[in-house]
């Protein structure tokens, strides 16, 4: 893994296989470090003809964390959002995008094909809204355009959303496992194993649960990008699991008809997160068939 200067901050990231394919850039969600992209999931992207490359966003694992920014006052956050008033943050999705942009600069790439998952999601879309011309294409994955007026998360999702993790290690894992079981909808695909050993992994990097609330008021903060989302001119995927319970599907629906010509991929079997190995063919096919049509530059 290595660390370049992006934006004003510093940017950990790491990529998968051979630098002569088209790049795709893939962000992570809330609080979830790049690690949170298992290498297998990466290296079954970079065998299917791509440069892969992910990055912790500032305020967690190995990125610049913005100490600065001190706690935002989320409950207020919440309800300025809900009625549609300015949201007090340290930074916004805008900044993260920037970030993005700066890596991309920094790696000499003048643009690539950019997946984000959940947060991740809304960091690509700002991407696309705001640097359209370093866009190939878009793939967003069990995100949403920020419409406070779209179904809310299940509360048991919710809950375990907000639930502070533990310090301990072992803590912290069985806690993740919890979080991300309550996410998966019950959905028989989650695989346990797996998001133990994420956690594991990302635990042994980082331990930084004040970025969680810097980067939940970022959110906050950016509002609603349904308008905005109609200039979006890159080719789209959305990728949203049929058993959501943190992003609900009518996110995805929404998000799939604010940008033209989007195309929306429902999974069964899908909760929230990746920690789905039997799905993740149909993803990473779904990814591949879209950006092989967009087609693009390749990363030289």
């Amino acid at each position: 893994m290595t660390r370049a200067a992006a934006n004003g901050i510093d940017i950990e990231y790491d990529t998968f296989g051979d630098r002569s394919r088209s790049p795709l850039l893939l962000i992570m969600g809330l609080s979830s470090q790049m690690v949170a992209w298992p290498e297998s999931f990466c290296r079954k992207l970079s065998q299917s003809g791509h440069w892969v490359l992910r990055f912790d966003n500032r305020d967690v694992g190995l990125s610049s964390k913005i100490e600065g920014g001190g706690v935002p006052d989320l409950v207020a956050g919440m309800a300025a959002y809900q009625q549609g008033l300015p949201v007090d943050a340290p930074y916004t999705l805008s900044d993260m995008a920037a970030d993005a942009v700066g890596l991309m600069d920094a790696l000499h790439l003048e643009n690539a094909h950019v997946c984000g998952l959940s947060m991740g999601g809304m960091i690509a879309q700002v991407m696309a809204i705001e640097y359209p011309r370093r866009i190939l294409s878009l793939i967003s994955m069990e995100s949403s355009t920020g419409d406070p007026t779209l179904p809310p998360a299940k509360p048991a999702a919710m809950e375990a959303m907000l639930s502070p993790p533990p310090q301990d290690r072992d803590g912290y894992i069985q806690h993740a496992v919890e979080v991300f079981h309550a996410f998966s909808g019950g959905s028989d695909k989650f695989d346990e194993t797996l998001e133990k050993e994420l956690a594991a992994n990302s635990y042994d990097r980082s331990f930084y649960p004040i970025g969680f609330t810097r980067q939940v008021a970022a959110i906050l903060a950016s509002g609603d990008r349904s308008e905005s989302l109609a200039s979006v001119t890159a080719p789209t995927l959305v990728i949203h699991g049929a058993d959501d319970p943190l992003v609900p599907i009518a996110h995805g629906r929404a998000t799939a008809g604010a940008i033209p010509g989007a195309k929306l991929l429902v999974v069964e079997g899908l909760g929230h997160g990746i920690a789905y190995p039997t799905l993740w063919d149909q993803i990473v096919d779904a990814i591949s068939q879209h950006t092989n049509i967009a087609g693009g530059s390749k990363s030289g």
